[in-house]
Formats: C-alpha cells, structure tokens, sequence
C-alpha cells in the first residue's frame, strides 16, 4: 500500500507547527500560540481539514476535542522540500543546493557542517 505524500497550505503548516511543537491540544490552545490573530471558528475549520486529509486525529475531552498530529514533521518537510525542489528547481538537487550557498552568506561554520554532512554522504557510497 503506498503512503500518502502529506500537501499542507501555509495556514495547515501553522497549526501542524503548533501541533508538533505542543503536542495535542484543543482548538483554544492552537489558536493562542498561532502567530496571526484567527478566529475560533477559522482555527477549528483547519483542524476539521487536516482531519478530512487523516493528516490530523483527534480525542474527546470532555465538550472539547483534543487534536494530535498523525503526520510526522520530518515527513511534512521532506515532501515540501520535494515539492520546491520539483517546481522551483527542475528535480535538480545540485541547482537547490548551489543556490542555497550562493545566496544565503552562510557562516563558515554552517559551510563546515554541510561539506562534513557531504563527506559523510559520499564515504557511504551512496553518491547517486
């Protein structure tokens, strides 16, 4: 069975952050730490979304419904870098990747870590 490829809006983004950062939470508790000003019903309308998309569950608490992500956040940002990098960058992983250390000034301690991250890479052998 193949596993669904999570597409989340910049506004689910918002609430999965929150639901990844807090854990579960009722749709009050996601709205108080969204940083844009939504109303309830706004808030409540996402979650009832991301439910519909099984990229969200939720419990019963009492009156209210307790929501937990079911999408992991490693998994949300592997099918957006995808998706840039498909749109954005032609599937060109080594276009993405020039680009991210023409126009970033990284700091030499950022470039350390990426060529460690690329020797580490190529000593597996796993040069693609």
């Amino acid at each position: 069975m193949a596993t669904r490829v999570p597409h989340f809006t910049d506004r689910e983004l918002d609430v999965m952050d929150v639901l990844w950062r807090q854990g579960p939470a009722t749709v009050a508790e996601v709205r108080e730490r969204l940083s844009d000003p939504l109303a309830y019903t706004t808030v409540l309308t996402v979650l009832r979304t991301l439910e519909e998309k099984t990229y969200v569950g939720h419990r019963e608490e009492g009156k209210a419904h307790r929501y937990f992500a079911k999408v992991a956040e490693q998994t949300a940002r592997r099918s957006a870098l995808t998706r840039v990098l498909d749109r954005v960058f032609g599937g060109s992983t080594e276009l993405l990747f020039t680009h991210l250390v023409a126009d970033r000034n990284l700091s030499s301690t950022e470039v350390k870590r990426l060529r460690a991250l690329m020797d580490e890479h190529l000593g597996k052998g796993t040069k693609k």
